[in-house]
């Protein structure tokens, strides 16, 4: 098995392009929701139930409402997108040495 992470292969480079892309997508995503009124189902569900309005905030996340805080709309957004795709990128590589050993 090799030390590091092969970046030298082809489907390796491929993939980061990919995952790339996504990142820079996020916001034209997030910015079509709005524009068709998506709100996510189990939003929805709260609110039909009214349980929305008996919900308080116990663990905010790392990345509420898939924004960074001080950075509002689409850069926010981009900022959200691009620490998700790293933290769970390092994740992956970090449990895929592990199971090297």
């Amino acid at each position: 098995m090799s030390a590091g992470v092969p970046f030298t292969r082809p489907w390796v480079r491929r993939a980061l392009a990919c995952l790339l892309v996504l990142v820079f997508l996020a916001p034209v995503f997030g910015w079509a929701s709005g524009a068709v009124g998506y709100a996510e189902p189990l939003e929805n569900a709260a609110h039909a139930t009214g349980a929305a309005d008996a919900a308080s905030t116990v663990l905010p996340g790392l990345l509420p409402d898939y924004t960074v805080a001080g950075l509002d709309g689409p850069l926010g957004t981009l900022a959200a997108g691009g620490i998700g795709t790293l933290l769970t990128l390092g994740v992956a590589l970090g449990a895929g040495r592990l199971l090297e050993r």
